[in-house]
């Protein structure tokens, strides 16, 4: 019976990349694979003739010749035919090792890159918008120093893994099925420490406290991260250190609340000034500005102060300061005030001009809305 066309059996394109290659006879390869279909031949010569199929394409050498001569170019090369476990073991581990947790192919220890670290960094408003020099203290695992990470005393030699023969991974076998795993004796050195580090105790690294100098940029928000490089743990086996994330946090203002570039306050405004107008002084975080309050002035009117927020840290126009106002009721009156402020009500009541128009139109709209609950 004459083979099929590999390509068709991959399901990929006559210029498929490796990579597209791998992806889709991991596909097939899980879903043919005897494991999960036991006792189903069919099955199972899908799953070989996929295996043949990558094995040819992912060779350079092999692709080559099969697309200028088919399955007759293989067959007078000697390649392109049959099944060998053997073979597919190592296939097999190089496409699902990712998975499973195998190391690479060629037998070499593995290298682990040092693990990430988070740094919370509070700050006030004003340090967060003008920006902030400062030093940060953590803990982290750093190399060993007397054994500069190697684990072994200083004069001291490693051995091969007698368990993985130096390769720092095993291999698990059962029919068809292999996965390469991390050699549990030497933990993916390749090498056995014979006498270890006094300092580390083998490990290659210790826990010591670290001393950073750190700098704000101008217009950070909460949320917003500094990454520093390499100044995370140390890595194992000769990995690189990992990094530091310096992650912001904006205490609350006693006076200003920040949305992105904007600022916002509330002000309060005398009961005369808002009647009359007048200028107030109000702060920002450059220092105080007067602001003209014009006659007549209610309650909750904001006023926009432009390029008085912050300036943003991924650049853009600065952002302006908004100004509720609150109309502030007196308190602690004298009885003169009071009686000033009765006759000064009768001649409210008595004029025939509307001094409070949001006070009238509230009243006729509860006029109406009981007027149609009696209808």
């Amino acid at each position: 019976m004459s083979k099929r066309d590999y390509y068709v059996v991959l399901e990929v394109s006559r210029s498929a990349t490796e990579v597209e290659i791998k992806k889709s006879y991991r596909r097939l390869a899980m879903k043919y694979h005897p494991d999960r279909n036991p006792n189903d031949h069919q099955a199972e010569d899908k799953f070989k003739e996929a295996k043949e199929a990558y094995e040819v394409l992912t060779d350079s050498q092999k692709r080559a010749i099969y697309d200028q001569h088919g399955h007759d170019g293989l067959s007078r090369q000697g390649g392109g035919g049959g099944f060998n476990a053997d073979a597919f073991s190592d296939i097999f581990g190089d496409v699902f090792g990712d998975i499973f947790g195998g190391g690479r192919r060629g037998g070499r220890s593995q290298v682990y890159r040092g693990a990430d670290l988070r740094y919370d960094l509070e700050l006030d408003l004003e340090q967060a918008v003008f920006g902030y020099d400062t030093s940060i203290e953590f803990t982290t695992l750093g190399e060993c120093e007397p054994c500069k990470g190697s684990g072994a005393a200083p004069g001291s030699k490693t051995t091969a893994c007698e368990t993985c023969n130096g390769q720092g991974q095993v291999r698990m076998q059962q029919g068809f099925f292999a996965v390469q795993q991390t050699c549990p004796r030497c933990k993916g050195r390749g090498q056995v420490i014979s006498q270890p580090c006094d300092s580390c105790l083998g490990q290659g690294r210790v826990r010591r406290k670290k001393t950073l100098s750190v700098k704000v940029p101008e217009g950070v928000d909460n949320g917003d991260r500094i990454r520093l490089t390499g100044e995370g743990e140390a890595g194992r086996n000769g990995g690189p250190s990992g990094d530091l994330y310096v992650e912001i946090r904006v205490r609350e203002h006693a006076i200003f609340e920040r949305d992105g570039a904007h600022l916002s306050c509330e002000v309060p405004l005398s009961f005369v000034t808002a009647a009359l107008g007048g200028t107030i002084e109000v702060p920002t975080l450059g220092g105080n500005v007067d602001l003209k309050v014009p006659a007549e002035t209610q309650s909750g009117r904001v006023f926009r102060l432009r390029e008085k927020g912050v300036k943003p840290v991924r650049g853009g126009s600065t952002g302006d300061l908004y100004c509720r106002v609150v109309v502030e009721t007196p308190v602690n009156l004298t009885e003169e005030q009071r009686g000033l402020l009765r006759q000064f009500a009768s001649t409210m009541q008595d004029s025939t001009h509307n001094h409070s128009p949001r006070e009238r139109t509230w009243l006729d709209g509860v006029k109406a809305f009981f007027g149609t609950m009696r209808s």
